[in-house]
Order: C-alpha cells, then structure tokens, then sequence
C-alpha cells in the first residue's frame, strides 16, 4: 500500500497526474495498521518494559505527520509504518531502563515546608547532636555513627569503632538510655495549663 493509493480518485474531468493525499486521508486509512502494529508490538514486549498501544500509535501518527511535512510520503507506508512501530517501541524500552522512579521528598520533610517547623527542626538537631557529643565514653561514637547521614549497616559501624556486631545492639541500648535520661534531665516538662513547674 502506497500514498498513492489514499489519494482520491482521478475523475474523468481531473489531471492524469495523481493528487497527493491530505493528512486527515492517511490518517483515516492507516488507522487500523497502525492500531494492529502498536497492539502487536506492546503485547510482544510484556514479557520486559510496559509499553502501552496507545503511546507507540501516538508516536508513530506524530513521526508520519512530520515525515508528511518534510519528506512527503514513505514510498511503502506498510513497511514505513512496521518500522515507526518497532523504533518507537525500542526508545520506549529504552526510556524506560533508564529511568529511576521519583521519590517523593515531600513526605521526608516532616515541617511540610513551613519556615517556622524548620528552624525548630534544625534547633531540636542541634540539640540532639551536642547531647551526643556529651555522653560518656564511647556512647558518643557510636550514636554519631549511627545518626551519620549515609545511614550506615550495623557492619559497618561495628567495623569503623572496632567492636563485634553482636555487642553492638546492647551497647546502643545503655547508650540511647543515658541519652534518654540525659535529655529527661535537661528539658522541663510543662504542667497541666500550660504552666512550667
């Protein structure tokens, strides 16, 4: 099937030299191909990325109408189209190896963005790290190892302050419960309405 074919037909009275086919014709006449290409092609790739017909159909009628405007028409739209199918579906698998998922920081901000809940964030850190700082002997490195930013394994924190993995969980007991008292300690607990004892 050619362009050629879509065009409309030659009456008597018109040109022998055949009318090149408007978009909406093609459009019209290779909407089932491309439909039964674009199926074909998304359930043959199920086994690996999900692809959806409908975005290789699109892709597809926007790689013909740009062709149509630049080049004019394939000289064989089957094969034409075929190949738009299989090439789109390939940088659609393509995107999508390549893609990481989006992870929604909005959930890790527990102050939601309000420069009020920040600051008094960032004090009760600050707070909490220079509690750490003052715990005794070798509680203070390990609750920093454990607060590191890089979120550590409990191998690789023993690893670092040379202790055994296995003494490593009731050592940070005794340590979070000299912090606990520690804090317990330093922060006054308001009263009932509001008033400090």
């Amino acid at each position: 099937m050619t362009l050629l074919d879509l065009a409309p037909a030659v009456t008597p009275a018109a040109p022998a030299a055949a009318t090149p086919a408007t978009p909406a014709a093609v459009v019209h006449a290779l909407y089932p191909l491309v439909s039964a290409e674009a199926t074909a092609e998304a359930a043959a790739s199920a086994t690996g990325a999900a692809i959806e017909s409908a975005d290789l159909e699109q892709a597809v009628w926007l790689r013909l109408l740009e062709r149509l405007a630049q080049h004019g028409p394939p000289p064989d739209t089957a094969r034409w189209v075929r190949d738009a199918v299989r090439a789109e579906a390939r940088r659609a698998r393509r995107t999508t190896r390549h893609e990481r998922p989006y992870r929604d920081e909005t959930s890790a901000d527990p102050a939601g963005g309000c420069p009020e809940r920040i600051a008094v964030g960032a004090d009760e850190r600050r707070a909490l790290r220079a509690a750490v700082d003052r715990l005794p002997g070798r509680c203070a490195g390990l609750l920093a190892a454990m607060l590191a930013p890089g979120d550590p394994t409990y191998r690789e924190i023993a690893g670092k302050l040379g202790i055994s993995q296995g003494s490593l969980g009731p050592v940070r007991s005794r340590c979070l419960g000299c912090l606990r008292r520690m804090l317990a300690a330093e922060v006054v607990a308001p009263e009932l309405w509001g008033k400090e004892r």
